[in-house]
């Protein structure tokens, strides 16, 4: 594969990696998840879970890797809007 897709499948994988992280500060600084729906992210976490099942049978760690990361980036919002409603 040519390394500039690679490159931008990189980018692309920190970049929606780690886009939750200023949302869980908000929550974490807040304590308030009033506009956060659960339902979406639930939806959320199970395609997530699907692209890890994708990337394991693929065998392509980065996949694996970067939908790890944001499953549980996701898993701590709805964990956050269970506490704090």
């Amino acid at each position: 594969m040519n390394p500039l897709f690679e490159l931008v499948g990189a980018v692309a994988a920190i970049l929606t990696t780690l886009c939750w992280l200023p949302q869980i500060m908000k929550i974490l600084r807040e304590r308030k998840t009033s506009d956060i729906s659960l339902g979406t992210n639930a939806a959320l976490a199970t395609g997530i879970s699907l692209w890890i099942v994708y990337g394991v049978a693929l065998g392509s760690l980065p996949v694996i890797l970067s939908n790890s990361v944001t499953l549980l980036f996701i898993l701590a919002i709805v964990g956050l809007k269970l506490r704090f409603g």
